[in-house]
């Protein structure tokens, strides 16, 4: 398989309650108006960026029912979903983030619990 610009990322799987962001550019201004002052983003180190991937979540323990020990151990594990989707601008602390360079681009990944606000473009 040939890697493109659509498919470069299929191969990347984000783990647990994090999420891989590509940065958006210092001055980008969203289109409802929402933009973080440089002064804001350098004295914060808050970083701006929309959501490419999105782990499973938070894996929920599994309930503990003595009935079906005799089925065995092959149970998915389950988790509880992200509030972040993929398309998301995200406000994030950089704090949290670890920035990584895959295929020449620069990416952060970033827990959920470092993201202090979603934008999402949805039709109202």
């Amino acid at each position: 398989m040939k890697l493109t610009a659509d498919n470069k990322l299929k191969k990347l799987i984000v783990v647990g309650d994090r999420v891989l962001i590509k940065p958006a550019k210092q001055n980008d201004k969203t289109d409802s108006g929402l933009y973080l002052p440089p002064g804001v983003q350098e004295k914060e180190k808050i970083q701006s960026g929309y959501i490419t991937k999105v782990g499973p979540g938070y894996p929920l323990p599994l309930p503990a029912d003595e009935d079906d020990l005799w089925k065995g151990k092959e149970e998915q594990v389950k988790y509880l979903p992200l509030q972040a989707q993929e398309g998301d601008l995200a406000i994030f602390l950089q704090k949290g983030a670890i920035e990584v360079i895959y295929e020449n681009e620069k990416y952060y990944i970033v827990p959920q619990s470092s993201i202090l606000m979603l934008e999402r473009e949805e039709e109202l």
